[in-house]
């Protein structure tokens, strides 16, 4: 049963966005994700910890990706 695995994600995803919140968002997401899945989905999973570590990481690029997309959108003065 994934729970004991939070430090390591919010580690991970820490690093990889460089806020708590941000890697909190992430981690819980992933959480949400996990517990939406099927029983025979979950039990299908081997290493629940490596799914959940590969969900909080694609969430993270998912967040980089669109953060940066959002600033080469920006409109407006540039100092």
């Amino acid at each position: 049963m994934p729970g004991d695995e939070r430090g390591p994600l919010m580690a991970a995803a820490y690093r990889m966005l460089g806020s708590v919140s941000d890697a909190e968002d992430a981690v819980q997401e992933a959480y949400a994700r996990w517990y939406a899945l099927d029983d025979d989905r979950r039990r299908e999973v081997r290493v629940p910890a490596a799914w959940l570590m590969t969900t909080v990481s694609r969430i993270c690029l998912d967040t980089l990706r669109s953060a940066r997309v959002r600033r080469e959108r920006a409109v407006g003065e540039w100092l």
